[in-house]
């Protein structure tokens, strides 16, 4: 079916600053808090945390910069996008392909993000309700271990997070996502914020800052580079269209190099208070910072329940985790979306209900992968995915394949397949030597660096 040729005014960001508002709201999310903080934590704090920030720079700001330019050249979906540019820019039809498999992998990431998401929604409500009050280390384990092991409770969460959704998606680009991101994303900062200012007054601050950016250098090997550059990879979300989507939608006076700076550092910025929110309280509870995945879910519960109104502090940490969730998993939801409103005559809050159905079921594949289903591994032939259960299957294809090898290509098509007339008339830049430099850094040190990233997750 053929595109629409121009986007309606309502697949207009109203202003630049809301677009900035989204685009940081997308990026910031639970890899911000969940995953930085367990790998500074196990991979040495400080020599971690100035890797990270420096591939925020090399890696993370040009690719960002890339999907936004495709997506503002194309001003359509992921695939909608390829195919414009196939006739605008003369790139070869084969692209359409890799938006049908950005989109696909986008779906599959969502599915379990829903999952996970509504374990915060679960943990909110059970510190509200003082039911991780007085936990030790035991018992917080077999508090985390009953949850999964209910798929009804699962279930629950998964639904009302995916409903959350679909709400917001369905309102369309300026009546729900602009409208939530308004004020959910300058939230999310504000508990962030306050969270600091919390532990400030109550864990060991100093140690915590110590921890973070005091680095001890003889710790920076090839696995803490890696992990850090991986971290900056995912936690942007790029290489799978969702920023290209937002580019789609980005106002023409906005500049794009700026916006993916502001973008990336707003995420750095995130996951660093993220971090001094969360390690002093940790030092001062006696806890381990390399507790890894479980540090979230098992161990703070456990200082929480210790200090002088932790029921409501721990809510409050927990429902920073569902806005973060929130606003990364609704333009998830709206680059799968925005694509099939182009191609399909239903109204677009059809097409939504109808994918958060299908992605509530797809879903629950996650969900009974931790309970019911447990021992089911499908492809055991398969040597990567050998002894993996649906969840395992999922997450592996979604966010060690298709992500990265997105990012290469984004590179690729943005540094070597269209023009650099095209390049430089999307990026408005008045400095030949800022344009010089990101076109170096997106042929060749951003595609390499992403490449190592995609090996060291094959293993």
């Amino acid at each position: 079916m053929a595109e629409k040729s121009e986007l309606q005014p309502s697949k207009i960001w109203s202003s630049n600053y809301l677009f900035l508002l989204a685009s940081i709201g997308s990026t910031v999310g639970l890899s911000n808090i969940w995953r930085f903080t367990y790998l500074a934590g196990e991979n040495g704090g400080g020599a971690f945390v100035l890797v990270y920030i420096l591939s925020l720079v090399v890696m993370g700001i040009p690719i960002l910069g890339a999907e936004l330019l495709i997506g503002r050249r194309g001003g359509h979906s992921t695939v909608g996008t390829m195919r414009v540019l196939e006739k605008k820019e003369g790139i070869s039809p084969a692209w359409k392909y890799f938006g049908w498999v950005a989109m696909i992998g986008v779906f599959l990431i969502l599915s379990f993000y829903c999952v996970i998401a509504g374990w915060t929604l679960d943990y909110t409500i059970s510190s509200l309700f003082g039911l991780l009050n007085n936990l030790d280390s035991g018992s917080a384990v077999n508090y985390y271990n009953e949850l999964l092991a209910s798929p009804v409770r699962m279930m629950i969460g998964q639904g009302i997070f995916v409903a959350a959704n679909v709400w917001i998606v369905a309102k369309g680009v300026q009546e729900g996502l602009e409208r939530s991101i308004s004020w959910m994303t300058p939230g999310l900062f504000i508990i962030l914020i306050a969270l600091v200012v919390y532990a400030m007054f109550t864990g060991e601050f100093v140690k915590g800052l110590e921890f973070l950016f005091y680095p001890d250098f003889s710790k920076i090997n090839a696995s803490v580079v890696l992990a850090a550059f991986g971290q900056a990879f995912f936690s942007l979300g790029i290489g799978v269209g969702v920023m290209l989507t937002y580019g789609a939608y980005m106002p023409r006076t906005s500049s794009i190099l700026r916006s993916a700076a502001i973008i990336s550092f707003s995420d750095g910025f995130a996951s660093i208070l993220a971090g001094l929110a969360i390690f002093p309280i940790v030092f001062q509870y006696g806890l381990s910072p390399g507790e890894g995945p479980g540090l979230i879910f098992m161990t703070l519960p456990i200082a929480f329940g210790q200090m002088p109104g932790g029921g409501f502090i721990g809510a409050f940490f927990f429902l920073l985790l569902v806005f973060a969730a929130l606003t990364s998993s609704i333009s998830l939801l709206e680059s799968i979306i925005s694509h099939f409103e182009e191609v399909l005559s239903m109204s677009r809050k059809k097409i939504t209900i109808i994918a958060g159905v299908i992605l509530w079921l797809v879903g629950l594949g996650t969900v009974f992968s931790f309970n019911i289903w447990s021992a089911f591994t499908p492809l055991d032939a398969i040597r990567p995915l050998k002894g993996k259960t649906i969840f395992g299957i999922i997450d592996y294809f979604g966010s060690n394949l298709l992500m990265p090898l997105g990012g290469i290509l984004m590179a690729i098509l943005a540094g070597w397949i269209l023009s650099k007339e095209s390049a430089r008339d999307e990026l408005k830049m008045e400095d030949e030597w800022v344009f010089t430099i990101w076109r170096f850094l997106i042929r060749f040190v951003a595609p390499i660096t992403v490449a190592a990233i995609f090996i060291s997750n094959l293993n």
